[in-house]
């Protein structure tokens, strides 16, 4: 599950070891206590510990923080490790507390599990009340509950998974979400259509659908017509995007976009395919393919087979070759 995939990745950061955490080396800092001269905090008390005198045997915050940000340092993450990780570790050096336990899961915001082999987005995740980012890309991931999404969450990645229905996940979708990333799932026409209505997603500014197995061009423009703050759409990868009339369609078909398959949408392009989305007519359920050979090696070429003698009694060897195209 997504939850258990998130403590396992929390034990490997080791936010509660050294540089991080509360031991020997921040102690006096996070131990609050009033001192003699009243109710005003004592050594320990300033969380950034930047105007005490660090006490014989610790580490101050900055030379904890230059620990975890030094190359060189054994403590230090990857260069391409996620900002949300740097975050985590970061906060356990400045504010242990605040990492340590289920507390954790009140502050974090952005949540990051790629290629971690999670089947299941479990209810576990409501723990996470802030969490506004949830990227859950290569994965093994069929199905995903709504109700088991917080309803904070902006934006949901499920990019490379085996997605192939969004019934449970449209039953009560997170009302603010802005960008939703399904490519490379196994969606299809005509049956996922109808999901993508400003009736499930009212904010969406951002769609990815690339690599699935859309084929109706009409059917699902005019379901994405509804989406008014749509304004960033990836739809190539599936067979409709092979439609001659495909990009010009879409975007006099959804005039708000900005973004269509990567490549922004200028006026001129906009002028030009005007008018283009009254005429229906000129969408075919066909496409053309245009398949160009560069070079063959391994098999015999043909063209350079020996001139027979005239009247020789030696055998003719032709060569004839099926090259098949799997779509």
């Amino acid at each position: 599950s997504v939850l258990a995939a998130f403590r396992e990745h929390l034990r490997h950061l080791g936010l509660q070891d050294f540089p991080c955490g509360l031991g020997s080396w921040n102690k006096s800092r996070f131990n609050a206590h009033v001192s003699p001269c009243g109710d005003q905090p004592g050594l320990g008390a300033d969380p950034a510990g930047q105007e005490e005198a660090v006490p014989l045997g610790e580490e101050s915050p900055d030379a904890l923080m230059e620990l975890l940000s030094d190359r060189h340092s054994p403590w230090a993450l990857p260069p391409d490790c996620s900002p949300q990780d740097q975050h985590l570790r970061e906060m356990a050096v400045l504010a242990p507390k605040l990492v340590r336990g289920s507390n954790v899961f009140q502050v974090l915001k952005s949540l990051r599990i790629v290629g971690k082999g999670v089947e299941e987005v479990d209810e576990g995740l409501l723990q996470l009340q802030q969490l506004e980012e949830l990227i859950l890309s290569a994965n093994q991931i069929s199905r995903i509950t709504s109700a088991n999404l917080p309803r904070t969450t902006k934006v949901l990645e499920l990019c490379c998974n085996a997605v192939a229905d969004l019934q449970e996940l449209c039953a009560q979708p997170p009302p603010e979400l802005q960008h939703l990333g399904l490519g490379y799932n196994r969606l299809c026409s005509p049956s996922q259509d109808k999901y993508f209505t400003a009736a499930f997603w009212p904010n969406l500014v951002s769609l990815d659908l690339s690599f699935n197995n859309f084929t109706d061009l009409l059917g699902l423009v005019s379901q994405l017509s509804s989406l008014q703050k749509l304004r960033i759409l990836v739809l190539q990868g599936n067979p409709l995007a092979l439609v001659s009339t495909y990009r010009g369609f879409l975007v006099d078909s959804l005039p708000k976009l900005s973004v269509l398959d990567d490549i922004h949408i200028g006026p001129d392009e906009r002028q030009q395919f005007h008018g283009l989305a009254r005429q229906p007519e000129l969408i075919r359920s066909e496409a053309r393919v245009v398949v160009t050979i560069g070079e063959i090696k391994g098999v015999p070429d043909p063209s350079a087979r020996q001139q027979l003698e005239v009247d020789s009694e030696a055998p003719v060897i032709t060569y004839s070759y099926c090259v098949m195209y799997e779509f």
